[in-house]
């Protein structure tokens, strides 16, 4: 699919008529990432999915380097474009991680049916900047590299892309709490107790500003809930879609 003169990554499963799940993966992600969980949500809530890369991410074309602070309200901008592509206008928004902010701040200006947010950030925290310091030392001198390289056409693209806006000395003053209150839809927020990239902070921040919020905090789960507690995850998000409007 192109957007932007950029070639997308996508994957469609299940139904294309009525409301679509839209998958939208974590800062290191991809279609591949996901693995078989966007088809299990998809069959137990009877709605088709729709999945895709972020350019720079799995298969699609890249972007020119360096990322900017503002990634992710550059990737909230180019979401209406691919939705319009994709022939969807109704849309339940699944965000993991950086693909959860991305949510919030494209439903603060464009109506969605619902929001399911896993392990979103709304600001910075010291505890998360340390864990992604982390990641940048596993990158450059560990087995990280290697592990993202069967999954991103352009691993550098992948990583850079994401590690160095957030390791910035602007990104210790990103927040995006303002978008929250202007949010309609309804919001699900599923986070892992143990998570090293962000705290119960963060959910209670959505809880606080946002209207018609769920929380669920899973014990034994950390950055990637439906990884850690798949069934856990994928029973919340099933009961959460089928009770929408």
């Amino acid at each position: 699919m192109k957007v932007d003169g950029l070639e997308i990554e996508t994957q469609r499963i299940g139904s294309s008529t009525g409301p679509t799940l839209v998958f939208l993966h974590e800062g290191l992600g991809s279609i591949g990432q996901w693995r078989d969980f966007p088809r299990k949500v998809s069959q137990a809530t009877g709605l088709g999915a729709f999945v895709y890369s972020r350019a720079g991410y799995g298969k699609s074309d890249p972007l020119p380097m360096p990322r900017p602070v503002t990634y992710m309200h550059e990737e909230a901008a180019r979401l209406p474009q691919i939705l319009q592509t994709a022939g969807i206008g109704d849309a339940i928004l699944v965000g993991h991680s950086d693909g959860a902010s991305i949510a919030i701040l494209y439903a603060a200006k464009h109506p969605c049916r619902g929001l399911i947010l896993e392990a979103p950030h709304v600001f910075t925290e010291e505890a998360g900047l340390r864990s992604i310091e982390k990641a940048r030392e596993a990158y450059e001198n560990g087995e990280l590299k290697p592990r993202l390289a069967r999954w991103h056409q352009d691993v550098d693209a992948a990583f850079w892309g994401w590690n160095g806006p957030w390791l910035h000395p602007d990104f210790s003053a990103w927040n995006i709490e303002a978008s929250l209150p202007d949010i309609g839809a309804p919001i699900l927020v599923i986070q892992g107790v143990d998570d090293e990239y962000g705290t119960r902070a963060q959910v209670d921040a959505i809880a606080g500003k946002a209207r018609r919020v769920q929380t669920l905090l899973l014990d034994k789960c950390g950055h990637a809930p439906h990884k850690d507690q798949p069934e856990a995850t994928l029973q919340a998000m099933t009961r959460f879609v089928q009770s929408l409007p």
